[in-house]
């Protein structure tokens, strides 16, 4: 710094030192020009690098998540032997001679919905317990869905005033639901 070749700058209790520019030449207009078009030339070098690298890393990801030859190889081998026995199993079913009408299915499914049904409705009234049975001699000529909205509701006032929950009361009255049994209502064909 005495020597003149770098300069001293004080901040404070600290001091920076850096290259005297005024020492370097200057450099022309076209100089400058020059080195202006090479960083934008190697910065498109650059640019073209990283996305080239870019598109290395991505197939690289790719091929470490694809399987290997002999994982192929087994694969394709496991395939064959299920397409072997599905071939097979379609040839027996083709040749069997026991098929199934379109109207012999209609009628199958015709009957399961009317079982559905009538399990329903069964089912409404037997949430009413034995209830139902008293409305019924009660009220001997209402239809079924009256019969079964009316034993809800007499049920419901039981269970409002009664001082155990309605599982408690179906097991005392002797009541058996299907949940308790876990039998489920079969879905629609």
């Amino acid at each position: 710094a005495q020597q003149g070749r770098v300069r001293e700058k004080a901040y404070g209790k600290q001091k920076i030192y850096f290259a005297d520019q005024e020492q370097l030449p200057a450099a022309s207009d076209a100089e400058l020009r020059g080195l202006d078009g090479e960083i934008a030339a190697r910065s498109a070098q650059l640019q073209a690098l990283q996305q080239s690298c870019r598109h290395m890393e991505a197939e690289l990801k790719d091929l470490n998540s694809s399987m290997t030859t002999p994982e192929m190889v087994k694969e394709i081998e496991a395939l064959r032997k299920d397409c072997a026995s599905y071939t097979e199993k379609l040839e027996r079913i083709k040749s069997a001679t026991n098929h199934v009408t379109p109207e012999e299915k209609e009628k199958v499914c015709q009957e399961q919905q009317l079982y559905r049904r009538e399990w329903r409705r069964r089912k409404r009234m037997v949430l009413a317990g034995s209830w139902g049975s008293v409305l019924a001699l009660l009220v001997p000529h209402s239809p079924s869905h009256a019969l079964s909205h009316q034993a809800t509701e007499l049920l419901d006032a039981i269970l409002e005033g009664y001082p155990k929950s309605k599982k408690q009361f179906f097991e005392e009255v002797g009541i058996e639901t299907d949940e308790e049994h876990g039998v489920m209502l079969p879905a629609a064909l």
